[in-house]
C-alpha cells in the first residue's frame, strides 16, 4: 500500500466526515498499523498539497492540519458513492457519449485516458468515449487538459448488452471480482473477533477498503441489467458490505483517538 493511496482511502472513508482535516501527526499515527513510515507519509502529504488535494490550514494553538481542498472533496464523495453503491439504481437507457479531440503527447494522453476510464468510460472507438451516465467531473478533466469535446445523449441501442460488452472487457472485470473475493477471504478468515482490538479492526478494514477502491479504476458501475445474471461483482458486494460494517465500529474507536489532542479525552 503506497502512502498516497493509503491517504486518499483515510481521507475518505473516516476524515471527511470529520471535517476533513488533520494534522501530519495524526496521519502518520493512523498509517503506522498499515506499515507506512512517517517520512513516507510526510512526503504524500507535501505532493497532495502540490497536486491541489489537500491545502494548510493554520489554528490557533493547533498547529497546521491538511484539509481536503474542494476539489478532493467532490472525488471523495464521488468515489464514496461508488464505493458503498447509494447511487439510485435506475437506468433511463440512455448512454453518455463523448467525441475528444486528438491529444499527440503521449503522457497527456495516457494521463487523460486514465482519468476517463476513472470516472466510467470506456473506449468505444477512436476519440469516442461512452458512459451509463454523464459524470460531474468530465468537463473539469478535459479542461485541465485543454482537451475540446462533443457530448451527446444517446438512447439505448437494439442490444445495450453486446454494446456494454463491446465496450468494457465485462469477463476480465467478473475475473477481478472473483480473486477480490478469495483475497478477501483469505485476508479476514478468523478475524470475528477482530473488532475487539481497535487498531488491529482498523487496519484490515483499510485494507478491505483499499482493495475494493481498486474497482473506481475498472468498473464503470453498469447499471445491472446489462450485467450477466450470475455476475461475480454482487457476491463480492455484499462480503464487503457485510465486513466493512462489522469492523467499522472498532475501527472509529482508533481513528478518534488517533485525532485527540495530547492529553485530551
Amino acid at each position: 500500500m503506497q502512502a498516497r493511496s493509503a491517504l486518499f482511502d483515510l481521507y475518505g472513508d473516516h476524515l471527511r466526515s470529520r471535517g476533513g482535516r488533520a494534522p501530519v501527526s495524526a496521519l502518520v499515527r493512523l498509517l503506522a498499523p498499515l506499515g507506512i513510515a512517517a517520512p513516507a507519509v510526510r512526503q504524500a502529504v507535501s505532493r497532495m498539497v502540490r497536486q491541489g488535494w489537500l491545502t494548510p490550514v493554520g489554528q490557533p494553538r493547533a498547529g497546521t492540519r491538511y484539509a481536503l481542498t474542494d476539489r478532493a472533496v467532490r472525488r471523495l464523495d464521488d468515489a464514496a458513492v461508488r464505493i458503498y453503491r447509494t447511487r439510485a439504481a435506475g437506468w433511463d437507457g440512455r448512454w453518455h457519449l463523448l467525441v475528444t479531440s486528438p491529444v499527440r503527447a503521449r503522457t497527456a494522453r495516457e494521463r487523460l485516458e486514465a482519468g476517463l476510464r476513472f470516472l466510467g468510460y470506456a473506449r468505444l472507438a477512436g476519440t469516442t468515449w461512452i458512459a451509463p451516465r454523464p459524470s460531474g467531473e468530465v468537463e473539469g478533466l478535459l479542461a485541465a487538459a485543454g482537451v475540446h469535446s462533443d457530448s451527446f445523449l444517446a438512447g439505448e441501442p437494439t442490444d445495450p448488452k453486446a454494446l456494454a460488452r463491446r465496450a468494457w472487457d465485462l469477463d476480465a472485470l467478473g475475473a477481478a471480482y472473483r480473486d477480490w473475493l478469495a483475497d478477501a477471504r483469505t485476508l479476514l478468515d478468523g478475524t470475528q473477533d477482530a473488532e475487539r482490538d481497535d487498531e488491529t479492526a482498523y487496519a484490515l478494514r483499510s485494507r478491505l477498503v483499499h482493495e475494493w477502491r481498486k474497482f473506481l479504476f475498472t468498473d464503470p458501475g453498469l447499471p445491472r441489467s446489462l450485467l450477466p445474471d450470475d455476475w461475480p461483482g454482487d457476491e463480492a458486494a455484499a462480503y464487503f458490505d457485510t465486513h466493512a460494517a462489522r469492523l467499522h465500529p472498532a475501527a472509529t474507536r482508533f481513528v478518534d483517538a488517533c485525532l485527540a489532542p495530547p492529553g485530551g479525552t
